[in-house]
């Protein structure tokens, strides 16, 4: 697919010519979601691990007036290291690419971004969502708007436990969006297997998402899809520390008068150093265990492509 504003590494390129499995990837995680070096190792190992998916990863980051669809080892070299990423939603892509910036993809402009290049598969850690106080503070991510109306696949871990997770269930029943937890029947809460949340539908294996994605499709569907899998048992954190430590890190984040886009960085850092770096672990290997899946359900959608 060709797009004036798209510039596609040849891998992915040829890739999608060839109606080849790919799965694309955000690039906020790696400017703004981890500390240096271990957000380029991590970008790294995520995208080797989708490769031996046999799926091609796609991460998406805007530099130089375009949308880059792919990243080469020095594009993920800067985005890991310049302190000058901006970090990109839908509103901000227009402005970012008229301007020549640097910026990082949040799920919503990757997902914007990853529909354009014809890519129905996305990896992330965790959606957005209704933070925790919206009645008062109308702090709600614009990835719940995108998903209400991209059809683009978005492979998480469910939304970060930092939100209020029923709201952003409710949210996403509202706009129509399939919530799919994988092998279970909890919504899962990114740091822990289960929120105590029932997810609305649960599927087991890829094919089955597979066929299940085809089929809205097939029925003209404009919505995304939340495919959330459980992080791995052994790498989950345990209940009561993360709901300690996200108390502690949204106090803070209030005394501080951190909110919008600044509130979901600095959370995550200070949960960092409120686990004692656990919870950088933990994202790490939840990161991995969706692109293992995502790279799985886009072999199965290329598998039943027509003809």
């Amino acid at each position: 697919m060709t797009h004036p504003l798209l510039a596609f590494a040849p891998e992915v390129a040829a890739a999608l010519a060839e109606h080849r499995p790919v799965v694309a990837l955000e690039s906020t995680i790696i400017a703004h979601g981890m500390p240096y070096p271990r957000n380029l190792d991590t970008a790294r190992t995520v995208e080797a691990d989708i490769r031996d998916g046999g799926a091609v990863p796609a991460t998406i980051a805007v530099m130089d007036g375009t949308v880059r669809i792919g990243l080469g080892p020095d594009e993920l070299g800067r985005l890991a290291t310049d302190a000058g990423v901006a970090k990109l939603s839908r509103r901000d892509l227009p402005w970012a690419l008229a301007a020549g910036r640097l910026g990082a993809t949040t799920v919503a402009a990757t997902m914007q971004a990853a529909h354009l290049a014809g890519i129905a598969v996305f990896v992330t850690g965790g959606i957005g969502g209704v933070h925790r106080g919206a009645e008062t503070s109308f702090d709600v991510s614009a990835d719940l708007e995108e998903l209400g109306r991209t059809p683009v696949a978005v492979v998480c871990a469910g939304a970060k436990s930092i939100l209020d997770l029923a709201k952003t269930l409710e949210v996403l029943e509202t706009k129509g969006v399939p919530v799919i937890a994988v092998g279970q029947d909890a919504f899962p809460a990114f740091f822990t297997r289960s929120s105590g949340l029932d997810a609305p539908l649960r599927l087991d294996t890829p094919a089955a998402i597979a066929r299940t994605l085809l089929t809205a499709r097939a029925l003209g569907n404009g919505q995304g899809t939340v495919i959330a899998t459980p992080v791995p048992e052994a790498d989950a954190l345990p209940d009561a520390l993360i709901g300690r430590a996200v108390d502690a890190a949204l106090a803070e984040a209030e005394a501080a008068g951190v909110g919008g886009r600044d509130a979901t960085p600095f959370l995550l850092a200070k949960l960092v150093e409120l686990t004692g770096g656990r919870s950088l672990d933990t994202n790490i290997a939840l990161v991995r265990n969706n692109a293992r899946l995502g790279a799985a359900i886009a072999v199965e959608l290329a598998a039943r492509r027509p003809g």
